[in-house]
């Protein structure tokens, strides 16, 4: 307590403060002015990704009111820039919040076998199966917009984009999260507009064949059409880079590309678009400047920027206009209408106003890691080109030598490619769980190969065959085929991946919040965001995996060992819910082990019981096996000396663990489960969807344990 005598100091010393950290505020604020209006989508994007992340519609609430209170009392205290970033995330959460309900739509109740007619809305073809996008019919009871895969059918007379079609199928609400706090497939379907998904059970009956001609069927056709000209494994990356159809690639060849850190390559987003759109340019100011007439009467740049947005745009449009080459042709016209204005084609403003476009329209793009990934790369580049190492890179000196010339050039493309892998790594370990170690020195060759020799390949590949000559396909294809060499070179690379278990939400936001930070502001204050990375980094580190992973529906379970391999229940390895559970557990799932190989567990036809030494204890569970009868006699004694119940099937009440019983019916209620055993923790997908539109019906938070047993001591 402060006596009278001494308040009046106390109270100089607490004013004192005030006033030197109002002045060190304003001093930075005036430093940094021409740079706080970056801040603006970073801004509306933090309201965005805490409306994904608060779970409850009571918490978004309570953050909209004092978002809304902040900005009120800042405003009238003439605190103009806290008050601008409380209402831009007032207004991120605004967006996204009006986007979800403008999108809003039924989603299938419960699985179901069903017999309809629908008109096909979008068909992808895909190695071994078709992926159909319905419009069922009105009456027929089901969601506006349902996904269908053809396993295995073959060729359909008429069936496309367009077609009116019969068929029977079995019909599910879109899955939930494999992995608590994982990718939510149910997320990104509400956004979609698909209300259940589902496989064909025979093949369907065209009612009415497609029309063709659609931008969907030219694109097919080119794509076969690349891969008849250049067989092979090279054939299928070709069609890629120039129609973006990724279905045709071998598995082995794409997980490569992931660990050499070059899957980025298999996605037309920012590099294919610059190459295309920039090249355009360079050959129409070249092409148009041997016409005087027209150089004297025309400005020919502008005809040039204006004749590389059509092309860019139809480039889009051929590769399916997917959501990482809309934003990259979105950013793209920006910086030619920069071009055409005069203004620097490349600066952290325009890439501000792409990102604010972008995120308007499509805010639920904020959580897709290739939106994440474009923006990272991109940024850290034109942040690195705009300070002054950057600059002196890039500076010209008179009468330069040379060798001088190669140096300064490739000291720039070592900084280029060493910026951009820091810039992506965190990312990448964020939502895949990995990371290739190599990933600069591969994207160093690959990226000069692939903007230099394989786009402009297959350029004049394709310019050959509208001539009727294929003269250019066989160095596309060798260039293609260096690539993928390269990829497979670098990927076997002891040591190439680096994999770490799931980053938790913290740390992410720590190394987001401290790259920008660094890379936004231009004084020495920027560096306070090396504080905000590494706590990011050290997070990603030394986060704990789980120790046993829970299907949403019982039928699977993976359970982590002491020498971090996986054990797995009914699943095989190399399947969907084995690869996401290794992903979140930082393991590879290719030396899993079955639970009835782990010492100490007993399986019979019908169950699995193991012992599990964490924290100093000893835990038992206990997993069902099959859907057979057990004889209550010998079912109670074994459920009364488990912990942990695991089933797919709904056990009578007087099955009770110790702790917890994930039975089916706690598991429609709680989705996946994941569960931490040192400190009793659980962690359940109905925890992040909340009460999000997305959530399956019945979907709550929990289920909740009870207290946690006194178990005995491991070893015993």
């Amino acid at each position: 307590m402060v006596s009278r005598s001494t308040a009046p100091v106390q109270t100089a010393v607490d004013t004192g403060i005030s006033t030197r950290l109002i002045a060190v505020w304003q001093r930075f604020a005036d430093a940094e002015r021409a740079n706080l209006p970056l801040w603006l989508p970073v801004a509306f994007a933090a309201g965005i990704a805490a409306w994904f992340l608060l779970p409850l519609a009571a918490q978004r609430l309570a953050l909209a009111g004092l978002l809304a209170g902040v900005g009120l009392a800042a405003t009238l205290i003439r605190w103009r820039v806290p008050a601008v970033i409380a209402l831009m995330m007032l207004a991120g959460m605004g967006g996204i919040t009006l986007r979800s309900a403008l999108v809003a739509h039924d989603i299938l109740e419960a699985p179901r076998f069903v017999s309809f007619r629908a008109i096909v809305v979008q068909d992808s073809a895909r190695p071994g199966n078709r992926r159909l996008v319905l419009a069922p019919d009105a009456g027929s009871g089901l969601p506006s917009r349902v996904r269908v895969t053809l396993r295995g059918a073959g060729v359909v007379a008429g069936l496309g984009a367009g077609a009116r079609i019969e068929l029977k199928a079995r019909l599910a609400p879109p899955a939930r999260a494999a992995v608590a706090g994982g990718y939510d497939f149910a997320r990104r379907a509400w956004f979609d507009g698909l209300g259940a998904t589902g496989f064909a059970i025979g093949a369907p009956r065209v009612l009415a064949p497609a029309r063709g001609g659609s931008m969907a069927d030219i694109r097919s056709a080119l794509s076969q059409r690349i891969r008849d000209r250049v067989p092979g494994e090279a054939g299928a990356v070709a069609a890629v880079f120039v129609t973006g159809d990724q279905n045709a690639i071998p598995p082995a060849t794409a997980q490569a590309m992931r660990d050499a850190g070059l899957a980025h390559l298999l996605s037309i987003s920012g590099l294919h678009i610059a190459v295309v759109v920039g090249g355009t340019v360079f050959l129409l100011r070249r092409l148009l400047g041997l016409w005087p007439w027209l150089v004297l009467r025309v400005p020919i740049r502008s005809v040039a920027v204006a004749g590389a947005a059509i092309v860019g745009i139809g480039y889009t449009l051929l590769a399916g206009a997917e959501v990482p080459t809309v934003r990259s042709i979105i950013a793209t016209l920006i910086v030619l209408a920069g071009l055409l204005m005069g203004r620097d084609a490349f600066s952290l403003r325009l890439l501000a106003a792409a990102a604010m476009i972008i995120l308007l329209v499509r805010p639920e793009a904020l959580l897709g890691a290739s939106f994440q990934l474009s923006f990272a790369a991109v940024i850290a580049i034109v942040a690195l080109y705009e300070s002054a190492p950057g600059r002196w890179l890039v500076t010209v000196p008179q009468d330069e030598h040379k060798l001088h010339w190669l140096a300064r050039h490739l000291a720039a493309l070592l900084a280029t490619g060493l910026v951009a892998e820091l810039a992506l790594a965190g990312i990448g370990v964020f939502h895949f769980g990995q990371a290739g170690l190599y990933g600069i020195a591969a994207n160093l060759l690959a990226i000069p190969l692939t903007s230099f020799v394989i786009i402009p390949a297959l350029v004049l590949a394709m310019l050959g065959e509208a001539l009727g000559s294929g003269l250019g396909w066989p160095l596309a294809g060798t260039a293609v085929g260096w690539l993928i060499a390269m990829a497979d070179s670098v990927a076997s690379v002891p040591g190439a991946v680096l994999r770490l278990p799931e980053m938790p939400v913290w740390a992410f936001a720590g190394l987001v919040t401290g790259g920008l930070w660094l890379t936004l502001w231009r004084s020495r204050a920027r560096l306070w965001g090396l504080v905000a990375v590494m706590a990011g980094v050290v997070g990603a580190v030394t986060a704990q995996p789980p120790d046993l992973v829970v299907a949403g529906d019982g039928g699977g379970a993976a359970l982590r060992g002491e020498d971090g391999r996986l054990a797995l229940l009914r699943t095989r390895p190399g399947g969907f819910l084995a690869d996401n559970w290794a992903e979140a557990m930082g393991t590879d799932d290719t030396a899993a082990l079955r639970l009835a190989d782990v010492p100490g567990a007993r399986c019979s036809p019908d169950a699995c019981v193991a012992s599990i030494d964490r924290g100093g204890r000893r835990w038992h569970l206990l997993a069902t096996t099959s859907r057979e009868f057990i004889d209550r006699s010998r079912f109670e004694p074994a459920c009364a000396a488990a912990d942990i119940i695991i089933s797919d099937r709904r056990l009578p009440r007087w099955c009770t663990p110790r702790w917890l019983k994930l039975d089916r019916s706690a598991l429609e209620r709680s989705g996946a489960v994941s569960i931490w055993l040192d400190d009793a923790r659980i962690r359940t997908s109905a925890d992040s969807a909340g009460d999000h539109p997305w959530r399956a019906v019945g979907q709550v938070p929990g289920p909740a344990p009870g207290p946690v047993p006194a178990l005995g001591p491991a070893g015993q």
